[in-house]
């Protein structure tokens, strides 16, 4: 077989390490830089869901309108969708450290650009989707170069552990985020989401400001760009597949900003406490989901075809619920299934991606699973206005149904598990 078509990770394959470290999928907590970073970046993306979920809830109660809530949030994604593939250039070819603090610190005065008309009582939806369009240039640099820092805080016999920690960021920050904003959206209003996700990115500043990556990376002298990045990932099976399955499922089923508070509202009639309580649940199983593939270890295509299958019956299970406690038991299953799936694609695209084309790889990562966010939200909010919620569950679901089809007739190379690391099969 073609050498290049079973392409590791150079330096991985060259590790002297003969056994994956002890300490399971939290192990890559233990080198101080990454829990560091591991532990700011939990504090500013709980900020980060705290302001989503005060505004997904204002946007709803100022307009009362499904439709409107879709193209609202759709349009932080535009930006992205138009020219995301192009900042994992920028992360290959500039120092991540230098390029964080930009993005984050750029972020904070977002945030501040919200907080401050809130106060006066001047939050106007076209404020909202002002603030949403910039914050979606700045993801642009952000989101690659945060995938691809990673990488560089950790040994290689504790990448695996990293990614996997990685996720876990995001999906505990869904719990600890709408857990948070519930309690102030019912006790003191929106507002205070705000200026709690400002202050929060003063907090990953000033981690990143301490830390001092002892790897190096080989940057991009070359004028190569995403049109080269696209034919190497075509030219590896095992990047292509998970990247075309996010494609289809990141889509039309990770819809949820648009259908919980639909549900919460319309659905089972209840207030912010709901959407908060909805929120959570599906939080918690996506943490859970997420710590799972640190124990499986490397994503083999089996794994990710039976994930994308148990997402589709999760899915089905939610749109089905009929009253909400049942519908919590749905979601919870749902966010573990799905980000299961998720990290696990994340994960095989790392692992088998050279470090010269990471952040481009990570870059076209986020395209297909964030980027097409703002189609995701307006078809949503569309198909939630036509026949509700429940339908867009069961759309997301089809979804999931198609990726494993694909997952079964695209073959990665039988032997690419004996190319891997021993960490990353650990």
């Amino acid at each position: 077989m073609d050498r290049d078509a079973l392409n590791v990770v150079p330096e991985a394959a060259a590790d002297p390490v003969g056994r994956p470290r002890a300490g399971g999928p939290m192990r890559a907590l233990r080198v101080g830089q990454f829990r560091r970073y591991f532990l700011g970046q939990v504090v500013s993306a709980s900020g980060t869901f705290v302001q989503q979920t005060a505004l997904g809830w204002a946007v709803l109660n100022k307009t009362g309108s499904a439709s409107t809530l879709g193209l609202v949030l759709a349009s932080g994604g535009i930006p992205f969708l138009l020219f995301g593939p192009f900042g994992g250039t920028l992360a290959d070819r500039i120092d991540n450290r230098r390029l964080l603090l930009v993005t984050q610190t750029c972020y904070g005065l977002l945030a501040l650009a919200l907080w401050l008309p809130a106060l006066s009582g001047g939050l106007s939806i076209p404020l909202i989707v002002s603030v949403s369009l910039l914050g979606g240039f700045v993801q642009i640099a952000d989101s690659p170069a945060r995938l691809a820092f990673v990488g560089q805080l950790v040994p290689v016999a504790d990448l695996a552990s990293a990614i996997s920690l990685n996720g876990v960021i995001m999906n505990s920050s869904r719990v600890i985020g709408p857990a948070v904003a519930g309690v102030l959206i019912v006790e003191v209003g929106t507002t205070p989401c705000f200026a709690l996700n400002a202050i929060s990115y003063a907090v990953v500043v000033l981690a990143l400001a301490t830390i001092h990556p002892s790897s190096t990376v080989r940057r991009s002298a070359t004028r190569s760009g995403v049109s080269d990045a696209i034919r190497y990932v075509r030219r590896h099976q095992q990047l292509y597949l998970p990247l075309t399955m996010i494609s289809v499922v990141g889509l039309v089923a990770f819809n949820f900003n648009v259908v919980l508070p639909l549900l919460a509202k319309d659905t089972f009639h209840g207030g912010g406490g709901t959407y908060g309580l909805l929120s959570t649940v599906l939080s918690v199983g996506a943490v859970a989901g997420s710590l799972a593939v640190g124990v499986i270890g490397h994503p083999r295509r089996v794994y990710l075809l039976a994930a994308a299958l148990a997402f589709a019956g999760c899915l089905t299970f939610a749109a089905a619920a009929p009253n909400l406690p049942m519908e919590s038991v749905a979601l919870l299953l749902s966010g573990f299934a799905g980000y299961v799936l998720v990290t696990m694609a994340s994960t095989a695209l790392q692992l088998h991606a050279d470090p010269a084309f990471r952040g481009r790889v990570m870059a076209l990562w986020v395209f297909v699973y964030l980027g097409t966010t703002p189609i995701g939200n307006i078809a949503s909010g569309w198909l939630s206005a036509a026949a509700g919620p429940r339908a867009v569950l069961l759309a997301g679901a089809g979804s999931c149904v198609v990726a494993a089809v694909m997952a079964s007739r695209v073959h990665t190379p039988p032997d690419v598990d004996a190319q891997l690391p021993a960490a990353a099969t650990g």
